[in-house]
């Protein structure tokens, strides 16, 4: 278990890396692509609610050293993102490349209503998404093709990350 905590940091890390390096310098992405996010996201639907947020709120923490964004907003929203698909761990058929879609949609679309709320409570401080701009249906259409892609190159260390339940 220890292990697959450990191994699920460094995947975190190096999302953030890619992340806030790598792809916030390419000029042609209106937005970036929320790798953090879909990391989270599979480790919740595989491990469970605990695992979900443990790993939201730990790829947040990383996001908020690197980001402009005052500090605890992506903790917030990734902990709790992680503890409401962690829910979902067992009845999603997460073999299905429409369903993968279609969270990577759903996510994007909670996280950005989860900043709007967060705006609500603190106009001067957060700013809320546009959900009619070009800058977030980038980043909903991106995130939504990432999806499949990024839960099946993570299936390959499935052995190490994934939690092996006793009855």
């Amino acid at each position: 278990m220890i292990k697959s905590y450990l191994f699920s940091l460094l995947i975190l890390l190096f999302a953030v890396l890619i992340e806030t390096a790598v792809l916030s310098n390419i000029p042609l992405f209106p937005a970036v692509p929320d790798l953090v996010l879909i990391c989270s996201l599979y480790f919740a639907l595989n491990n469970g609610s605990v695992q979900g947020q443990t790993m939201g709120f730990a790829g947040g923490l990383l996001v908020d050293f690197l980001s402009g964004t005052p500090f605890g907003l992506n903790c917030l929203i990734r902990t709790i993102l992680g503890y409401i698909s962690g829910l979902f761990k067992k009845i999603l058929n997460l073999k299905s490349v429409f369903v993968l879609f279609l969270i990577g949609l759903v996510a994007t679309l909670v996280k950005a209503l989860l900043i709007y709320c967060a705006s609500v409570l603190f106009p001067n401080m957060i700013n809320s998404y546009n959900m009619i701009s070009k800058v977030f249906l980038f980043e909903l259409a991106v995130n939504s093709f990432l999806t499949p892609f990024i839960f099946k190159f993570l299936n390959f260390f499935s052995n190490i990350l994934i939690i092996e339940e006793k009855v």
